[in-house]
């Protein structure tokens, strides 16, 4: 039998294109996965990702939604400028707060648990960035093989978008408070593979995690796969299994 299944499309006014979300489950901690930088929503699907979900969403364990995100025409884009670049990326921000999540939560019937956020490669980047922000809604952070750090993509440039947008530069001077009090009660995992993997994004990240008090977990696989979908697979249910309450 298959696993419920539920797809939604709408045209969102902050980032003025269409945006999906698939919904895989009816019970659980809900858990937003990101595509990867030139991914779509239903990518997570086509690589069998869902499938190796399935034991954890068939026992009301998660509740699965894949996401669009704008990656493929920021930081994945050779066109669009850097202003274009973090300008959309605080509009996705936005999108974020303002639609996807008040969806979520009602489709979770109204729900005051907070969420998950994970992906993989510039996935990674979206749910560090999702959580860091806004630990108010989010309490659990998985990133595979994540591209935390952006700025050889900005090609010199910075402004306030991006400096709001990327965890690498606000955390280091998050202030004591309600939002830094929240992301010490979450939980970060920074995981890759050992193979075609660059590890200067977590040796970035790990630090200032570290040094924020904010907990969180390194994990090196020896994983012949590396950056790609096998790793990933046998990763994404291990941690959820583990960690997802």
């Amino acid at each position: 039998m298959t696993i419920e299944r539920e797809v939604k499309t709408w045209f969102s006014p902050n980032v003025q294109r269409e945006m999906g979300v698939a919904r895989f489950g009816f019970f659980g901690k809900p858990v937003i996965l990101f595509p990867t930088g030139g991914g779509d929503f239903l990518d997570a699907e086509r690589f069998l990702m869902v499938k190796a979900l399935d034991p954890l969403i068939r026992a009301g364990r998660i509740k699965l939604y894949l996401v669009d995100s704008v990656c493929k025409v920021t930081w994945a884009s050779r066109d669009a400028t850097p202003q274009q670049k973090s300008s959309l990326q605080a509009k996705y921000d936005n999108y974020l707060v303002n639609e996807l999540l008040p969806y979520i939560k009602a489709d979770c019937g109204g729900t005051d648990q907070k969420f998950a956020a994970t992906g993989a490669s510039m996935g990674g980047y979206s749910a560090l960035t999702a959580v860091s922000k806004h630990p108010d809604w989010f309490d659990l952070m998985v990133g595979m093989s994540g591209t935390y750090v952006n700025d050889r993509r900005m090609n010199g440039h910075w402004d306030e978008d991006y400096y709001y947008n990327a965890p690498h530069q606000f955390l280091p001077r998050l202030a004591e408070g309600q939002q830094l009090e929240n992301l010490r009660k979450a939980m970060f995992v920074l995981a890759r593979g050992e193979s075609w993997e660059n590890p200067d994004y977590i040796d970035h990240m790990a630090p200032i995690l570290r040094k924020k008090r904010i907990p969180h977990r390194v994990e090196i696989w020896r994983d012949p796969a590396g950056h790609d979908w096998p790793t990933w697979r046998t990763m994404l249910p291990l941690f959820l299994n583990r960690l997802a309450r």
